[in-house]
């Protein structure tokens, strides 16, 4: 896929817009999302912790009131956390709780600090991610912010013969109305939530930076979003190419899944369109046998981070 942002600069996007109305869907999505991260001139930057590299939610909601994932060495224990009844609200899932997150994770980073407002500011970043906030939208965005402010955390990291378990939350004090009823949007928003502070602490040892610009374009794709986070995470720390079976890739991103067939088929698109907005990433992709990972640059270079 990198070759796309070389076809860009060669041709230029009005050709290649062309040539991709003859092609899939798929392809013209790749080519607006690769343009959009090259011709960006902002170059925003926007934080994950890097736990959720390798354990991530799930992208469905699911019945159950506990979420198991893992990757490498990491293990992550999701626990739904109860209402005022005393019922499970169930698990954070899908685009809009990763959306969420990622705008808690990158404003603790920017502010150094554990308190973020859930008010203009996040309404403002949403609608930068091409995300309206309002109506069916709202309730959305409501339902996963009362999850994620609910649930329970233990992420494990096996160290030889020995684990590392860390039990905390995303959240440690917020606000939740207990109806919708009679309350505006707004008013709601301006509440500041707390991070929970073994999560915060985590996360200031352990930030990963992205492009905003990248996460706008894959805003409405959860699995494009882990793809993306988990290429930023292990790109750049590599010494050598490294391959990586179908097989491997289905025990980390779709578990969930019988057969291998019908994981391959519905990760092929989102890993593609992942790779369109990481012009820095080299990546090969067999159709048969996986894809080959190469020694690659981080996407937010060093000397951005350090400013």
């Amino acid at each position: 896929m990198a070759e796309i942002h070389t076809l860009i600069d060669h041709f230029g996007i009005e050709e290649m817009r062309r040539q991709a109305m003859l092609e899939t869907k798929l392809q013209r999505t790749c080519v607006e999302a690769a343009y959009e991260v090259i011709s960006d001139e902002e170059q925003a930057i926007g934080i994950a912790h890097a736990g959720f590299a390798m354990a991530s939610l799930p992208h469905k909601k699911i019945k159950e009131p506990i979420w198991r994932r893992e990757g490498g060495n990491i293990r992550l224990l999701v626990e739904s956390g109860l209402d005022h009844n005393n019922c499970p609200v169930g698990i954070p899932f899908g685009s809009m709780a990763r959306l969420i997150l990622l705008y808690l994770q990158t404003q603790a980073i920017r502010t150094k600090s554990r308190e973020i407002e859930l008010g203009a500011s996040m309404n403002a970043w949403l609608k930068a991610m091409g995300i309206s906030v309002g109506g069916k939208t709202y309730r959305s965005v409501r339902d996963q912010a009362n999850r994620i402010s609910r649930c329970r955390l233990t992420f494990t990291q096996l160290n030889g013969n020995a684990e590392l378990i860390t039990n905390s939350a995303f959240v440690r004090d917020a606000i939740m109305p207990l109806t919708t009823e009679n309350i505006h949007q707004n008013s709601f928003w301006r509440e500041i939530v707390r991070l929970d502070e073994g999560f915060y602490d985590s996360l200031i040892q352990h930030p990963l930076p992205l492009r905003e610009v990248a996460i706008r374009q894959i805003a409405n794709k959860s699995k494009a979003i882990d793809i993306y986070i988990w290429l930023a995470y292990r790109l750049h720390v590599l010494n050598e190419p490294l391959s990586i079976s179908w097989y491997s890739l289905k025990n980390q991103f779709g578990p969930e899944y019988k057969e291998l067939r019908f994981f391959k088929k519905d990760i092929i698109a989102p890993l593609k369109v992942a790779l369109a907005v990481y012009p820095e990433a080299h990546v090969s992709l067999d159709e048969k046998t996986g894809i080959t990972l190469y020694p690659s640059p981080p996407p937010v270079p060093e000397k951005r981070i350090s400013k």
